[in-house]
């Protein structure tokens, strides 16, 4: 195995560990070590895929990790060309999420500790998608969960960022129990975790059926709702979402950092890289189809109105990884990976943005408090407007490419669920475009909003932070440049490249269909750019009018439709009233605390009477002697 893939994840691991061991002693240099160790990677990452893009292939096992009976699992690397394009996506947003942290978290206390996190993260996705062997995923698939509730929980001392943290990583158990009982299930039934022997021996599963209390179920529909429950929790979609907009709590390079490259991908890559186990069940196709048209408008009607800058974006992640599992759930997962792509480079874009004012506007997050930054700040204007553009879909521009082939691909499938995916998928473009215009117009243009305060201390960022966001910004505009569709004069480079791994959907409608398609998606996107011009730049007086009039609805949107209320009244409150009344009182107080401090008091007890009978009085010794000899001749004469 060359040595530059096994530095890939290694150079990340190393920096943390030395990071986090003698990074205090750095101070304000203790940046440099995670930095150089991750744009390293990215040069190794580079190499990789260069070396799989001429046609070399790496499964190969590093050393026998568990070896117990039937269970043999080694840690081992397998690069192809689905690891080769999640290599350049996690160390190239990495590596400048990195930089631009130098800038951002300048002064911040724990300063070492935020780089050394930086790097565990990185270390863990590529470990997750290095992974030969479903345990492997396992291990960087909990390790990413370890990784953000660090760095979300990463200002502990302020309540809700520590809240925060703990939200997103008991959210996630619920997902990962379905995970594991999957990969429990596929090692019964394969009797291996590796996956070129469970891939290759995967039509063994057509037809087979397990009982499940007294049912008969399919076995790949089975082990695919398992897996899928994973993905549901790692990548925030209905109803394990609710732990991603909490995230925000954390330093904003870190919500680009899981919102773009790591965690939150994790999910869409599992289904993507287990899509021999998927195709065989369509129940669980449709499933993921419909679930994730219904997240992507959930999230995108939030979107809509929320006021936090960071929250707008944050609910805008939902919605587009919704996307990634439509294309997914119609079996076009090569489609699904390209926005995954794009996405990387836009949302990263428009989280360090959102950073970079932040910044500007001395730590304020509320768009009410903005407005008219475009003058002071215009490197983050710009870089912005791309990021916008993009995410809406203006042709040209990435985010355009990856979502049209998406709602071509829905369109296109025979799955019952393919058209109505198709249906939400295009009015969610068209809101996209809305809250994503809405943003910028509240933020850069009109009149300045907020305090004196802030308007003296308003200002373009550091060249740490702006040159981070011109690079992303080029990403957000070339990056669909690999999946061009043959409609548009292209080869469709990016299909072809992932044929291999994720095959690609034969598209039967005509060329007159697929140009109809495209015109309706991208009308959509100018019709959303057009009512955010209208309604904020034209008439701004009208939003505040309509939430007035629509008050209900507003109150709805901007409470998230009361889920986080909702679980906190059926599942938060019965759940901690059951841990004090039976867990602490009964449990822990009464039998554990009863056995472990009731057992010596007892002994204590009986010894403090017992001690009495030592009273020196040598009547009282006599009497006990007389007794004992009188009742030893009773049970003798009784014995007889």
């Amino acid at each position: 195995m060359p040595a530059s893939l096994l530095a890939i994840p290694l150079l990340p691991l190393a920096s943390f560990v030395i990071t986090l061991l003698v990074g205090r002693r750095w101070g304000a240099r203790a940046h440099w070590l995670p930095i150089v160790a991750v744009l390293l990677s990215f040069c190794c990452a580079l190499a990789a895929f260069f070396r799989v893009q001429s046609g070399v292939i790496i499964n190969q096992d590093i050393y026998t990790w568990i070896q117990s009976g039937n269970l043999n699992v080694s840690v081992g690397f397998l690069v192809d060309q689905l690891t080769a394009v999640m290599l350049i996506v996690v160390t190239s947003v990495s590596s400048l999420v990195h930089i631009y942290s130098v800038g951002y978290m300048k002064g911040e206390e724990g300063y070492y500790r935020f780089f050394a996190y930086l790097s565990l993260f990185t270390f863990s996705m590529l470990m997750l998608v290095l992974g030969n062997n479903f345990l492997q995923l396992f291990f960087g698939w909990e390790a990413v969960g370890l990784s953000s509730y660090l760095l979300i929980g990463f200002y502990y001392n302020k309540r809700s960022a520590a809240d925060a943290g703990k939200k997103a990583f008991i959210v996630n158990r619920f997902g990962d129990f379905g995970f594991l009982l999957g990969l429990f299930l596929v090692f019964t039934l394969f009797g291996s975790l590796h996956y070129h022997e469970v891939f290759g021996r995967v039509g063994e599963l057509e037809g087979q059926t397990i009982n499940l209390f007294g049912s008969r179920v399919n076995a790949a529909t089975l082990i695919a709702l398992l897996l899928f429950c994973g993905a549901i929790g790692k990548s925030a979609q209905i109803p394990l979402h609710v732990w991603l907009p909490d995230a925000m709590e954390g330093p904003t390079p870190v919500s680009a950092l899981i919102h773009a490259a790591t965690m939150v991908t994790a999910g869409v890559f599992l289904i993507a890289r287990c899509n021999p186990i998927f195709a065989l069940s369509p129940a669980t196709l449709n499933l993921i189809t419909v679930l994730g048209a219904v997240t992507a408008l959930f999230a995108a009607t939030i979107a809509l109105v929320q006021t936090d800058i960071k929250r707008v974006v944050a609910y805008s992640t939902v919605s587009q990884l919704a996307y990634m599992f439509i294309g997914c759930g119609v079996g076009a997962y090569s489609a699904g990976i390209f926005h995954l792509f794009t996405h990387a480079y836009f949302k990263a874009l428009l989280f360090l943005g959102c950073g970079s004012v932040i910044l500007g506007m001395h730590h304020e997050q509320d768009v009410r408090s903005m407005g008219g930054l475009k003058e002071k700040m215009p490197i983050t204007y710009w870089t912005f407007l791309l990021a916008s553009l993009s995410i809406a879909g203006v042709p040209g521009l990435a985010g355009f490419f990856s979502k049209d082939e998406i709602l071509l691909m829905a369109f296109n499938t025979d799955l019952a669920a393919g058209k109505f995916a198709w249906a939400v998928g295009t009015l969610v473009a068209f809101m996209t475009a809305f809250y994503s215009f809405r943003l910028l117009f509240l933020i850069f243009h009109g009149e300045f909003r907020g305090t004196e305060e802030q308007r003296h201390h308003l200002h373009e960022s550091p060249a740490v932070v702006t040159v981070p966001l011109m690079l992303l910004a080029v990403g957000a505009v070339t990056a669909g440049w690999f999946g061009v569709p043959a409609l548009l004069g292209g080869d469709n480079h990016w299909a072809h490249f992932l044929e291999p791994v994720l095959g690609h959907p034969h598209v039967h409608v005509s060329a007159a269909t697929e140009a109809l398609l495209m015109g309706s998606s991208i009308l959509a996107g100018v019709c959303g750019i057009g009512l955010a011009y209208y309604l904020y730049r034209l008439k701004p007086q009208l939003p505040s009018l309509a939430a007035e009039r629509l008050a209900f609805v507003y109150r709805l949107l901007l409470n998230k439709y009361y889920i986080d209320e909702l679980y906190d009244a059926i599942l938060v409150k019965p759940t901690l009233a059951f841990s004090r009344k039976v867990v602490l009182r009964i449990v822990d107080m009464a039998c554990i605390e009863g056995v472990v401090n009731g057992l010596p008091k007892a002994i204590g007890a009986f010894a403090e009477r017992l001690r009495r009978l030592q009273d020196g009085q040598v009547a009282h010794y006599l009497a006990w002697m007389g007794g004992g000899a009188l009742a030893l001749v009773a049970v003798l004469l009784i014995g007889l």
